[in-house]
């Protein structure tokens, strides 16, 4: 996606800005037929087309609607304190065609935006015991417990949701590196299917069929990841990859580069800048849900300005300030999973000599920000709630899609296209056991 450099023309930026979709689009057609454009701006504008229409599905409340959700999921809460956020900047909504719209979840956001309506959120009681089971787990790591092996076997299920006569389909499947070992394919399906090299850094399962509904069902084995870092013993860096600049995410912009220097004044050890960069982050960047990633024109510079964003947000941040500091790191994803339930998840890895890559948590470390003992435990360590499918972001598929990714940063949820173009999926994650061994 080296195509985001180029802007997109001023008349339609201005238009998308004040709220005139309709028009924008209207506008890159017209700029798409004409023959001047470069093979870049033609890439450019149909990937603004797509971002557009993503946006608009991103945002789906009118204001009654939104006042109604907030009512829904807030305990009394009133009209006034919508208005009241909303004078204060907490509702995100854009405009369009003059009409306010909210986002999707914007109610979410406001709870962690604001602690006071955290408590008054009405909670998801699986995902309350599945915090409390993690919580429980850290207090063990950090008070001495040796690390855990888990034998983990789920199952991913997409369903299908346009018409189409053929379909292609990719589902992540689970990566052998560092704490992973041991991934075994149990079922799938479709009989016919091509399942990716470990070594590749997306690591998928891939259908072709009529079919609407596919799935894998696989296991592996992890191990909690626990480290031991002198700081004294740490070396110079080695290691020549993952240290560049990975459009359009990983950028060293001019005030990325100056926040990182300002971060890391001082310090010369890579594993202590590191820590500088990671407490940087956790301490001043709350977690918030965001647009769909492929919405977005520079993710990392989008967390430092504006100091939220979800997992891999705060991933990318945390990797292109390492970079920018001469420390290789890259990304890890795939899925939070424990013996309740899983959910999609980002983190990063950072490489330090003589120990390696180490792991690092933002968002799971800056949610325990009250806890120091538990948000340190995050820079170095992990727990062995993962599955790994992703070693790298913006990767390409094997066999390699002929459309725009729903999701080009990584894969955890699937991804489906037709012979004419991208079609919608409903996935579902299955945990069928969890078991220390």
């Amino acid at each position: 996606m080296d195509f985001l450099v180029c802007k997109i023309p001023e008349e339609i930026e201005r238009e998308e800005k004040l709220g005139n979709f309709c028009l924008a689009l209207r506008l890159i057609d017209r700029w798409l037929a004409d023959e001047r454009i470069t093979e870049v701006q033609r890439k450019r504008l149909m990937y603004e087309k797509n971002r557009i229409n993503r946006i608009l599905e991103s945002y789906p409340f009118y204001e009654e609607t939104a006042l109604k959700k907030a009512m829904e999921l807030i305990d009394s809460f009133s009209r006034e304190e919508f208005y009241h956020l909303l004078s204060e900047g907490y509702l995100d909504y854009i405009v369009i065609e003059g009409k306010r719209r909210f986002e999707e979840r914007f109610v979410h956001n406001i709870a962690f935006a604001l602690p006071s309506y955290r408590e008054r959120l009405k909670k998801d009681p699986v995902a309350q015991k599945a915090r409390e089971l993690l919580d429980k787990r850290l207090e063990e790591l950090t008070q001495g417990d040796p690390p855990k092996r888990y034998r983990v076997r789920a199952k991913m299920t997409v369903a299908i949701k346009d018409d189409a006569d053929h379909f292609r389909v990719w589902l992540p499947f689970p990566k052998e590196e560092l704490q992973v070992c041991d991934v075994k394919l149990v079922s799938t399906s479709q009989k016919d299917y091509f399942l990716a090299d470990n070594k590749v850094s997306q690591r998928t399962i891939y259908f072709e069929g009529k079919e609407k509904e596919y799935f894998v069902e696989f296991e592996y084995t992890i191990n909690e990841w626990i480290n031991k870092v002198d700081p004294e013993k740490v070396e110079e860096n080695d290691l020549d990859e993952f240290l560049g600049e990975q459009p359009p995410h990983v950028v060293f912009t001019p005030y990325l580069k100056l926040l990182t220097n300002q971060v890391v004044a001082g310090e010369n050890n890579p594993y202590l800048k590191a820590k500088r960069i990671f407490d940087w982050i956790t301490n001043h960047v709350k977690y918030s849900y965001v647009r769909p990633y492929a919405t977005y024109e520079n993710i990392s510079q989008y967390v430092a300005e504006n100091l939220k964003g979800d997992c891999g947000f705060q991933a990318l941040l945390f990797i292109t300030m390492c970079r920018i500091a001469g420390i290789p790191a890259r990304w890890q994803s795939g899925w939070y999973i424990n013996p309740l339930m899983a959910s999609p998840h980002d983190w990063a890895l950072f490489y330090v000599k003589p120990y390696g890559w180490l792991p690092a948590d933002l968002s799971f470390g800056g949610a325990r920000r009250e806890n120091e003992k538990l948000r340190s435990f995050y820079f170095g360590n992990l727990d062995g709630f993962r599955m790994v499918a992703n070693s790298d972001f913006m990767k390409d598929f094997e066999p390699k899609p002929n459309f725009l990714r729903f999701d080009p940063t990584d894969n955890q949820l699937g991804e489906a296209e037709s012979l004419s173009g991208k079609v919608k999926i409903e996935s579902k994650i299955e945990v069928i056991s969890f078991e220390e061994i």
